[in-house]
């Protein structure tokens, strides 16, 4: 019961998802109806006021514990299609992450994946651990849960 009530003492972090990413395939998909978390379908408008929230990306200054009062909003759809999506969000500023090694198996053959590309929650798995968010559960729905943790032991400690 403890990890509802640290769960709300932060703003919900705000996953917004492409029409076109197949829910089956979303790897965010089991954390939907958790009071940490906000879905929304692009382009509605996002639920919750935005003022304080950074974005999730690549190219920003690195997220660190400094960010951790800030909301959350993360992009959820492949990597071309959350280039789309990233303009009607320039107001935010961007945060990224640290390196940390995928272990989701991604096999595109029509583009190539960027140099540290991540699964959707591995992402947002990086960033509650360095904003000192709670982390139990988020992973449990995810195949490779325990290669993820494994090459990526930072991430590992306990809550």
């Amino acid at each position: 019961m403890a990890e509802l009530s640290d769960a709300a003492a932060f703003p919900p972090t705000v996953i917004v998802v492409h029409p076109r990413e197949r829910r089956s395939k979303c790897t965010v998909e089991p954390l939907r109806g958790r009071s940490d978390f906000v879905f929304v379908r692009f382009p509605d408008p996002v639920p919750v006021r935005l003022d304080g929230y950074v974005r999730l990306g690549m190219g920003g200054p690195l997220l660190t514990e400094a960010d951790a009062a800030c909301g959350l909003l993360v992009l959820d759809g492949t990597w071309r299609l959350a280039q789309r999506m990233e303009p009607f969000y320039s107001e935010l500023p961007v945060r990224s992450l640290p390196p940390v090694r995928t272990a989701y198996p991604r096999t595109s053959r029509v583009f190539r994946d960027p140099s540290g590309g991540l699964a959707t929650i591995e992402a947002v798995y990086a960033a509650q651990r360095i904003l000192q968010r709670p982390v139990t559960g988020l992973l449990d729905a995810y195949y490779w849960k325990d290669e993820f943790l494994a090459a990526n032991d930072w991430l590992s400690a306990a809550d």
